[in-house]
């Protein structure tokens, strides 16, 4: 069975740092794009941060410069390090593993998530 479980999330003050994983099983994350959504209360999933198979990355507006997402193939899993956090960085991080990770959210194979709180 597939399975990805994110972990990382927690209580962080403006201007700190988090790194968020996404363990994988059962697929190779290395032969799948991946992402980083994420949703706060009341708000629309929104993609953060992909990463194609080939290595290629992209960012929401919101978050380059201060987000970066990478793949460790030897751990088969993907990282989400964000730096310089903010307030309205606050909510439930989701990875999802697809053939094409687009901006609007779609089937694929999706983690349990991981909730980030920027807060001081």
């Amino acid at each position: 069975q597939v399975q990805l479980v994110e972990s990382g999330g927690g209580l962080v003050q403006p201007g700190g740092s988090l790194r968020l994983s996404c363990a994988a099983s059962g697929i190779i994350v290395s032969i799948y794009d991946m992402g980083w959504y994420r949703q706060a209360p009341g708000k629309q999933r929104e993609l953060v941060a992909a990463i194609t198979s080939g290595g290629s990355t992209n960012y929401a507006d919101s978050v380059k410069g201060r987000f970066t997402i990478s793949r460790d193939n030897a751990k088969n899993t993907v990282y989400l390090q964000m730096n310089s956090l903010k307030p309205e960085d606050t909510a439930v991080y989701y990875c999802l593993a697809g053939d094409k990770i687009t901006r609007t959210p779609r089937p694929g194979y999706w983690g349990q998530g991981t909730q980030v709180t920027v807060s001081s």
